[in-house]
């Protein structure tokens, strides 16, 4: 029997009401009716089984039957910051990384990014967040930001246990992935990789560098390689 369809929704009660692009998916790609079993999410991480009550023009009525807290949230947080990619690759990132559990996505323009982004970028990330999680039955949708250079986006995850800069010109890891623990953030460069300077600039906040083996990776094979590595170090696999 398939798992009901999970839907997000901004505030739970005992009758919810499903509306907008949510409403839209639910009665015109999936054919949902009255009397059909959901599962609804409000991102803190709790599951909610519903029951379609009224289905209207644009709009669905449902009535919340129970709760229990979602097992598949990772239990130590990991941040995945990536040089924005060209094309649909940074979609790709976002897409695996929800689905290997990472719970927060920060994307940076570096010395040697050929790209741009805006709040029309942002936007579509979110959406493929969304349907990663829901995909993948995860409670929550990472948060995913967007920083003007590199060094904002060092900044924002300063304060995590184990901050690891991967860097392909490295010929040793100055860090062991054998056995993290605590809070994590990985850094992983554009297409065309870090400087020197800006390697440099994140030791000097305190990140280490590692590499990632004797071939050069394309940059989205390196972000979900990596961070496939940590979820297993950290037990998440497990």
């Amino acid at each position: 029997m398939a798992a009901p369809k999970r839907f997000f929704v901004e505030n739970i009660s005992e009758e919810v009401v499903l509306s907008g692009e949510e409403f839209r998916h639910a009665s015109q790609v999936l054919r949902l009716k009255v009397g059909d079993e959901v599962t609804l999410l409000d991102g803190s991480g709790t599951e909610y089984s519903a029951v379609i009550a009224k289905a209207e023009k644009r709009e669905m009525i449902l009535n919340v039957l129970g709760s229990h807290l979602s097992e598949k949230e990772p239990k130590t947080p990991v941040t995945l910051l990536f040089g924005a990619l060209k094309g649909d690759k940074s979609e790709l990132v976002v897409q695996k990384a929800v689905e290997l559990g990472v719970s927060k996505i920060g994307l940076f323009l570096s010395r040697f990014s050929s790209v741009s982004f805006g709040e029309n970028k942002l936007e579509r990330l979110n959406r493929v967040a969304k349907e990663a999680a829901k995909q993948c039955l995860r409670a929550r949708v990472p948060e995913i930001e967007l920083y003007k250079d590199l060094e904002s986006a060092l900044l924002s995850a300063k304060d995590a246990k184990n901050k690891l800069f991967a860097c392909e010109f490295l010929e040793e890891s100055g860090a062991s992935l054998a056995s993290l623990s605590g809070e994590t953030v990985l850094v992983v460069g554009s297409e065309g990789g870090f400087s020197r300077e800006e390697y440099d600039e994140a030791v000097q906040l305190g990140y280490r560098g590692v590499s990632l083996g004797k071939r050069i990776l394309r940059a989205e094979t390196a972000s979900i390689a990596l961070l496939s590595v940590v979820m297993w170090s950290l037990g998440e696999w497990a």
